[in-house]
């Protein structure tokens, strides 16, 4: 089925959406129940509501906190927070009411994200007509069961809503006995409701089957008697009752519907257009279901005497003039059906639209199965390889066909086919436009830009998934591939990055189903860097180096779709909720995709051959400056560029194009990017820095530093000795960096743009260099993600400077006033001073161990980076021991910004400015705890967060790489 096609229908609806062609099947099952092995032939089914006749809390959860942007797992912990006596179960049991369990659970949630939750969105999702809809598998088998004579139940742990009406979205005529938790007030896994449903049934235990899905309520049915089965998915789950009850809950063909009316079409024409077609003569009815997805091209099923067919048309009405290509669909599966590819056998492509409305084409219906969970649930760790091993290989099979030997040499242009699918899936998205999403704006200036070279070009399925794919019952075999309607000539590349999706999404994603948060191993899945290596194995090719950029196109393409069915919701085809859902949708995975680019980015840079640097003699130059920097232009060296004579010296490397060469690319790369982006940029910087939103980060700032990533101008500051692999920057000498870090002190912003900017340099120094692995994933990982900021307390107001000396005047103390006395004469007056003291020595913090903790006392003041929003970290120096040498008395600790007793006390200015965030804020802070402070109480951190034990100046941050930032040597012309 084409992408687009699974995007129409509301997108919270599609993990209960049946797949296309799916026949009648057997397969194992992987499930785990509770079982009572007896003799008694079965009278009742006795289903439970969430989770197997309408979708689960669970399910609806991980889905809405995905669109919300919430912490994964937070809802399903907070429902089972507090076990029988939580809100949740309070609340089914109506012993609070809905505005009482929402207060609370509200609470819950927002302590346990760190973060506001709204829940009553989540509620009002939860109970909405949209989502709690009952499966249609489990109507038709509801249906089926009461057809042979057997009771049906619901055993429900549900709720009352607002209006006082309990929460049961069902119809209640399908059941004969109906139990709730909420009327009752009593909950499973009591065993005293599931007495209460038998009771009403009037049954024994081993007379029922109950179907729940979970494990503790299936126990306790199980415990009594009850035959139970557990629902992972409700198809799967009626294939085994189908096998307890001995007949089948399923008629006709799966996954089909009586046809929608704007769908309809005419049953006469189309039935004398199929009889002189199959040349039979039959007065039989013609049987014409639809099957219920693919509204892209309307497909149906078709029963005419013993003929099983099924036709795709286009749809009504004035179309775009390349979509819904039938006829490139029936083209490409005729040429095909020799070519060893697996497709269905197509009959007749009709271009005469009196016949239905529409063009269409015939084919003969392929039983199968078609996976539309791509972590295979239900099957084997061996059987799910090798159902991604058959995967692969079919598309082996596609990408070695000659086009020219089937006849397909024209089937679409020879060459540049990524650089076309980039100008289309961007006018696409322009089309559909209804607000600037940054990644997306990024992506269209990065794509075109960072091209590959196309090496070959072969047959494209152009949507190559999955559930694309028809396989054989019984082994893992693909008896045909679906939905040719986006295939064309093209890199083969982009259908193997394509097939990888589900591994970079979650499983909880709508629409494309992931599995990005599984166990791959546990699970018998190939990685995608595996799945890529057995393609190219099988189809003997390297591997190509820039997977990124496949992946980053995939994606953008994506996001490209969901943006135009987001716009298309708005005009009425769904309900405000769920268009702004999809909205979302449209922003996540565009930032899946710009992720993407700025991996592809550091690789680049990354791989770039490192050599020794060519070496010039330090000379100085008496040229006139204006020689060398016209009027009006910006100068990044105060020397030229390096002779040949002076290249072939030893010495100090100053001029950048005496710099290795990849360095000099590097070089010249920031040189363009800071010419392109960051100089211009700088008006709009400056009067935000002016405005009332000062304090809080730019967004500009924001956007420029995800282009630096994609450019891989990031990381740019640790220095080789300190990261020798090469792991967290980009392994550069200090030398080397220093003309970089020169460049962009031209700008007071491209430092923090870049992620090169103090105090965080420094900081990230400290934990690359000391951090323990859990401190370099707390705080490295999100400073050099640019994701967080950090500060570094370390200079103190009202110390003694023991440096100080008359003969030394004026000093880092406040100026001293002489009474009369010559300069030499030790006869001074000191009047009381305020010392700023950056000196190590200096310090009187106190660093105290107490049980598990560091409690620390004291003041800092010039703490570079504390006023800045997103500052999570402090890097703290204090005195531990002052019976120590002089140089060996002061640790540095890791204090999180929000630990209790921390007190900000204000800004301090720099020559007048605020420095606000965009510069380098400092401020004044408060350990409270010492003798004659204001505020009484301590400052305690783990000891797990100490970064230096009584290492003295060794453990503060490096004055390295990270002190050379804001230097410009250089000379500006204005």
């Amino acid at each position: 089925m084409c992408v687009r096609s699974c995007f129409q229908s509301s997108c919270l609806q599609w993990a209960w959406r049946t797949a296309f062609l799916k026949h009648i099947q057997r397969r194992h099952q992987g499930s785990h129940r509770w079982t009572h092995l007896g003799g008694s032939t079965y009278r009742a089914v006795i289903f439970d509501m969430g989770g197997v006749l309408i979708p689960s809390p669970g399910r609806v959860a991980a889905e809405w906190e995905v669109q919300n942007h919430i912490p994964s797992g937070t809802i399903l912990k907070a429902l089972m927070e507090g076990g029988e006596n939580g809100p949740w179960m309070r609340f089914m049991r109506a012993e609070i009411t809905a505005e009482g369990f929402l207060r609370e659970f509200g609470r819950l949630c927002s302590e346990m994200s760190k973060t506001s939750v709204p829940v009553d969105s989540f509620f009002s999702l939860l109970t909405s007509e949209g989502v709690a809809k009952q499966f249609p598998v489990m109507t038709e088998a509801i249906t089926q069961i009461r057809a042979k004579g057997l009771q049906t139940a619901v055993l429900s742990n549900n709720f009352y809503l607002p209006n006082q009406k309990s929460f049961l979205p069902l119809d209640r005529k399908q059941f004969d006995v109906v139990v709730e938790s909420c009327v009752e007030g009593i909950c499973k896994p009591d065993p005293r409701i599931y007495k209460l449903c038998l009771e009403r049934l009037g049954l024994q235990p081993s007379e029922s089957i109950f179907l729940d899905d979970l494990g503790p309520n299936l126990k306790a049915a199980a415990s009594l008697g009850i035959h139970t089965i557990k629902v992972n998915d409700p198809e799967t789950a009626v294939k085994e009752l189908e096998a307890l009850l001995g007949f089948t809950l399923r008629l006709g063909v799966p996954n089909t519907q009586p046809v929608r009316k704007t769908m309809e079409i005419p049953k006469d024409s189309l039935k004398k257009y199929l009889k002189d077609l199959l040349g039979i003569q039959t007065t039989g009815p013609l049987e014409l279901l639809q099957f219920d997805h693919g509204q892209s091209n309307p497909t149906y099923y078709i029963r005419l005497a013993n003929r099983d067919l099924v036709l795709r048309k286009k749809p009504p009405g004035t179309l775009l003039p390349s979509a819904h290509a039938i006829e490139r669909e029936f083209r490409i599966m005729k040429a095909l059906a020799n070519a060893g590819v697996p497709v269905p056998n197509v009959l007749d492509l009709c271009e005469d639209s009196s016949v239905v409305g529409t063009p269409f084409y015939v084919m003969e219906y392929c039983p199968g199965l078609i996976y539309k969970d791509p972590s295979l649930p239900g099957l084997e760790p061996s059987h799910r390889r090798a159902i991604y091993t058959a995967m692969n290989t079919v598309l082996c099979k596609i990408h070695s066909v000659d086009p020219q030997a089937v006849g397909l040499e024209d089937y679409g242009k020879q060459g540049a086919y990524i650089p076309r699918q980039v100008r289309t899936w961007v006018k696409q998205y322009r089309a559909s436009e209804t607000s600037t999403i940054p990644a997306m704006e990024r992506l269209i200036e990065w794509l075109p830009l960072h091209l590959p070279h196309q090496q070959r070009t072969t047959l494209v399925h152009g949507d190559f998934r999955l559930d694309n794919l028809v396989f054989h019952p019984e082994k893992p075999e693909v008896l045909a591939v679906l939905d040719w309607e986006l295939s064309t000539l093209g890199d083969p590349l982009v259908d193997v990055a394509y097939s990888c999706l589900a591994h970079y999404l979650p499983s909880s994603f709508p629409v494309l189903r992931g599995f990005n948060d599984c166990d791959l191993t546990q699970l018998g899945i190939p990685a995608a860097e595996e799945y890529f290596r057995m393609y190219c194995l099988q189809m003997g090719l390297p591997p190509t180096e820039n997977w990124n950029f496949y992946m980053a196109f995939s994606f953008f393409r994506v996001a490209a779709i969901l943006q135009g069915v987001y716009r298309r919701s708005l005009t009425g085809q769904a309900s405000s909720a769920q268009a702004e859902q999809t909205g979302k949708l449209t922003e996540f995975v565009s930032n899946l995709a710009w992720d993407f680019a700025v991996k592809e980015g550091f690789r680049v840079f990354k791989e770039m051959p490192f050599k020794n640097p060519l070496t010039r003699p330090c000379h100085t130059w008496a040229r006139s400056q204006s020689q060398w920097y016209p009027i009006g232009t910006r100068s990044y060296s105060s020397v030229p560029e390096a002779s040949p004579a002076h290249a072939s010296r030893g010495g100090l490397v100053i001029s950048p194009e005496s710099l290795s060469p990849p360095v000099r690319e590097l070089y010249h790369r920031l040189k363009h990017f800071m010419e392109q982006h960051v100089y211009p940029a700088e008006p709009e910087l400056q009067s935000h820095q002016a405005s009332a939103a000062r304090w809080s980060p730019s967004p500009l700032i924001e956007d420029l530093k995800e282009k630096a990533k994609a450019e891989g101008l990031w990381n740019l500051f640790l220095p080789l000795e300190a990261d020798p692999e090469k792991k967290y920057g980009a392994g550069l000498t200090n030398v080397e960096y220093a003309h970089l870090c020169e460049l962009m002190g031209t700008s007071l912003y491209a430092p923090e743009i870049c992620n090169c900017s103090a105090p965080d340099t420094g900081n990230m120094e400290l934990l690359v260099r000391y951090g323990t692995e859990a401190q370099k994933a707390r705080w490295l990982m999100p400073l050099l993600e640019g994701k967080a900021r950090s500060c570094f307390a370390m200079t103190e107001p009202q110390v003694p400077c023991l440096g100080c000396h008359p003969l030394a005047w004026p000093c880092c103390c406040q100026p001293r006033r002489k009474r009369g006395l010559s300069t030499g004469s030790s006869d001074w007056n000191v009047l009381p001073t305020q010392v700023a003291s950056s000196d190590a020595t200096n310090i009187e913090a106190s660093i105290r161990e107490e049980d598990s903790f560091y409690v620390i006392n004291g003041h800092k003041w010039w703490i570079t980076g504390i006023l800045d929003p997103r500052c999570q970290l402090c890097v703290f120096m204090g005195k531990t021991d002052p019976h120590a040498p002089r140089h060996q008395q002061q640790s540095v600790l890791l204090v999180p910004m929000d630990t209790p007793g921390i007190k900000i006390i204000r800004p301090l200015t720099v020559y007048g400015l605020e420095d606000a965030p965009g510069e380098v804020p400092r401020g004044l802070w408060e350990a409270p705890g010492g003798a004659g402070h204001s505020a009484g109480g301590h400052c305690a951190v783990t000891r797990g967060d100490r970064a230096g034990t009584a290492a003295g100046a060794e453990s503060c941050p490096p004055h390295g790489p990270g002190r050379k930032q804001g230097c410009s040597l250089g000379y500006s012309h204005d």
